[in-house]
């Protein structure tokens, strides 16, 4: 499978990123940009966006760069630091690194960014290459 029939795939069967609204900007071997909007829902008790809905389109992206090399791939370990509060109706931005691209292991850095492009949250995932394909 190509790229695009990849992500197709994924995205059909994905219900939680399309509750999150999420849109893929772009997508290469090993890379992937997504943007979301923050809606009420996603909110914390204190007003502000729940980190775990950051942390999924991190993960997302994680999950679209990883796999887009048609190598079913599956988290390992995931790490986020957020670096700033995040509101409703922030434009939420995510963009990945691939950092290693090993034959049973990945390793990716996901930046996150609001309109403004500043810095939100900074991701690291870990990946395993199961070694199947996704015919």
């Amino acid at each position: 499978m190509d790229k695009d029939e990849i992500i197709k795939s994924m995205t059909e069967r994905d219900a939680f990123s399309k509750w999150l609204g999420i849109k893929i900007l772009d997508l290469e071997a090993g890379y992937c940009k997504l943007q979301m909007e923050v809606r009420s829902e996603m909110t914390n008790g204190f007003g502000v966006c729940h980190g775990g809905v950051t942390f999924s389109l991190a993960d997302s992206a994680l999950a679209f760069a990883s796999n887009s090399r048609n190598k079913i791939s599956f988290a390992l370990e995931n790490n986020i630091n957020f670096t700033r509060k995040v509101s409703v109706g922030d434009i939420l931005t995510a963009e990945t690194e691939e950092i290693q691209n090993g034959r049973t292991i990945g390793v990716y850095k996901v930046r996150i960014t609001d309109q403004e492009d500043k810095l939100v949250a900074e991701f690291r995932g870990t990946v395993f290459r199961s070694g199947e394909t996704h015919d």
